[in-house]
């Protein structure tokens, strides 16, 4: 085969590939539509669902044991748990990945007590996209995705903490 049909054939499959790919849907929960449902059970037993949590800002926040910056950002999401105000606001954790009882252990460790729901068969993670551990969403009163933020986030300061603080008074919610 000549160098000429082998870079007409390279050509048509990296076209093929490309067109393949452009038809898929994005994946996961999108900002700005309605968050995905979800129906988890917490460690103390408790059935959360985001049906039952509309007219409420909710912090839907993945994490693990694992994971070093997730540990790092439990104590400042306690004292969120703590301050905000919970018939406005929502802090809900889902245990990505983990056992349950290293979880219990660690939050007993520092103190936590906010709830820490566990997403068994992963549907939660999947729903809404989940890319890896820590990945934070903010959900608003009426249900709709509004954030969607990667990583570790220092949840006690003060533009965290304002941006919580707008979706709050619903200066926020587009």
């Amino acid at each position: 085969m000549t160098v000429k049909k082998t870079f007409v054939y390279l050509a048509l499959f990296c076209l093929f590939l490309l067109i393949a790919g452009c038809d898929r849907a994005p994946r996961g929960a999108q900002i700005d539509s309605p968050a995905p449902d979800f129906t988890l059970v917490d460690l103390q037993g408790k059935t959360w669902t985001l049906a039952e949590t509309k007219g409420k800002v909710v912090f839907l926040h993945f994490w693990a044991t694992w994971c070093p910056s997730c540990r790092d950002e439990l104590a400042p999401i306690q004292r969120l748990y703590a301050q905000l105000p919970r018939e406005q606001f929502i802090t809900l954790t889902v245990l990505y990945s983990d056992d349950p009882n290293l979880a219990q252990s660690m939050l007993a460790q520092i103190g936590a007590n906010f709830p820490v729901a566990v997403d068994p068969d992963g549907k939660a993670a999947r729903d809404y996209g989940l890319t890896g551990v820590p990945e934070t969403y903010i959900i608003d009163r009426q249900g709709v995705l509004r954030q969607k933020l990667v990583g570790a986030i220092h949840w006690d300061s003060p533009g965290a903490r304002q941006m919580l603080g707008q979706y709050l008074t619903g200066k926020n919610n587009s």
